[in-house]
């Protein structure tokens, strides 16, 4: 039996084949993005700290990806057969159809979007959480704009997959392809040329639209984006409307309470005490570098600063005023007041990579309530004042290290804080990158900002430093100036540490 050309090419005129596909796209379109948007709560869900949440979110995921899709077909178009009242919906296949994809698809997109959302590195929420941008301000600007990206190829490959699910639809009468093909050749038994042609009509269903969302794919892929670079007249143009601003130093004036006191803190990872009781006071004004060796607790302390780590005991005052607790409930409104005082730069960069430079820095102003004229005049001088004008409309990946540290300061610097906070700014960078970043950082410390810097460079810390905090085995062992440092016998143990002999630690002076 030859295949019947004429009557294959004649099926692709026929409107029942074209009303039936406008019914495929409009039930996996459907079912495609009611699906990605519950699953995302799922997803959300499984995420989440409170059982409450995660266990009933388990649990369904769990059911309905080993549930068939056929049998759940079948199920939900009879049941009004339990609920009557639900007939006037669930007696139409399509609504029935739908409701089954829905259910479907919602279970397997979870596991989808979990595997984005934990995709988003956690440098990504600490950086949020330091700019002081709240929980659900943090989902939307942050972690949702980059676990989708994460995701979408995935969520292309699953709109295709539901595209040709629709045909077990055809169990419940949908007019669909497969039920307009079934009744064609139940007339003139012509199998192969029909089940062909319908095959071709979802071959080009999947083609066009996997075409326009790969498109979608690509727009969003951030590394086809060529670097832009402000030429040297729009930098100009840009450098003459900014505003002047004083260089007066952003601290609380003299003989007020001091910037910060820890009094007493304590912290442990388990069974690990890495802080043993920290006193330390820092005055306004001040530049405090905190030095070490690896393991002492330099990190963890300046991270219960800005209360990225909780502490176990004792208490933190920010300028004179009590600021964390042991104990505190996490991101509570005292903390998050205070968060927006201290600036935190930290050793990765964690900059937002979905975000051009000039987005990174307005971000928490305009989350903060700055109209978005003023936040991105501040941006432009801050990214001026740290040599990077020119390069505001790139994205971080194409900014080489030492620049991206550059632009972590001017954001932080947005928030206008009175305190800045520097966790190892330069061990993340080739040798030949430091110096501009310390450049920068020295000139906050002539402009009277608070500071306080973990760093491993010891010339450096020497140099800009009010006063050196020697750290090891979680407890302060020195508190000096650098002066005592180079001169007084107390400061062997910091010199030695340094690895310079008393009479070079004097040249260095």
């Amino acid at each position: 039996m030859q295949f019947d050309w004429s009557y294959f090419i004649s099926l692709f005129s026929m409107s029942s084949f074209w009303e039936a596909s406008l019914t495929v796209i409009e039930l996996s379109a459907l079912a495609w993005f009611i699906g990605m948007l519950l699953g995302f709560g799922l997803a959300s869900a499984k995420l989440s700290a409170s059982p409450l949440l995660r266990i009933p979110a388990s649990i369904y995921i769990w059911f309905f990806r080993s549930i068939p899709l056929l049998v759940l077909v079948v199920f939900v178009y009879n049941l009004p057969q339990l609920f009557p009242s639900a007939g006037s919906v669930l007696s139409v296949p399509f609504y029935s159809g739908l409701l089954a994809l829905v259910v479907t698809e919602a279970a397997y997109m979870a596991e989808i979007h979990r595997g984005g959302l934990i995709s988003v590195l956690k440098g990504q929420k600490e950086a949020g959480r330091a700019l002081g941008v709240g929980a659900l301000g943090l989902q939307r600007l942050v972690v949702i704009p980059q676990a989708f990206r994460i995701s979408l190829p995935t969520l292309i490959n699953e709109y295709i997959t539901v595209v040709k699910l629709t045909s077990l639809i055809s169990v419940i009468s949908l007019t669909e392809l497969l039920t307009v093909g079934q009744r064609l050749y139940a007339q003139n038994f012509l199998v192969m040329e029909t089940l062909a042609a319908v095959g071709v009509y979802y071959v080009l269903i999947v083609t066009v639209f996997g075409w326009l969302l790969q498109r979608l794919e690509q727009y969003l892929d951030l590394n086809l984006r060529k670097p832009q670079t402000l030429d040297t007249g729009e930098v100009s143009r840009l450098r003459a409307g900014l505003s002047v601003v004083s260089a007066a130093a952003r601290s609380a004036a003299a003989g007020a309470a001091p910037a910060l006191q820890l009094q007493n803190i304590h912290k442990r990872y388990g069974h690990h005490e890495v802080l043993k009781g920290i006193d330390l006071t820092v005055a306004a004004g001040q530049v405090i570098s905190i030095i070490g060796p690896s393991g002492s607790g330099k990190t963890s302390l300046i991270r219960t600063v800005n209360g990225l780590e909780s502490i176990d005991k004792g208490e933190i005052v920010l300028f004179g005023e009590s600021y964390i607790h042991a104990g505190d409930a996490p991101n509570n409104a005292q903390l998050r007041k205070g968060m927006r005082q201290i600036g935190m730069v930290f050793q990765n960069f964690n900059l937002f990579p979905h975000r051009t430079i000039l987005d990174n820095v307005t971000l928490a102003p305009r989350y903060h309530g700055v109209p978005r004229a003023e936040a991105e005049q501040k941006a432009w001088r801050l990214l001026d004042k740290v040599g990077l004008l020119a390069h505001a409309d790139k994205y971080p990946h194409q900014l080489s290290g030492g620049q991206q540290q550059r632009v972590a300061i001017a954001r932080a610097l947005a928030m206008e804080p009175q305190i800045m906070l520097f966790d190892e700014p330069t061990s993340a960078l080739d040798p030949e990158l430091v110096g501009d970043v310390l450049k920068v950082i020295a000139e906050l410390a002539r402009e009277g900002m608070t500071l306080v810097i973990v760093t491993h460079e010891m010339d450096f810390a020497l140099s800009i430093s009010d006063r050196v905090i020697f750290m090891e085995n979680g407890n302060v062992q020195l508190d000096a100036t650098p002066a005592a440092i180079r001169t007084q016998a107390e400061g062997e143990r910091v010199r030695r540490f340094m690895g310079l002999e008393q009479e070079q630690v004097k040249a260095v002076s």
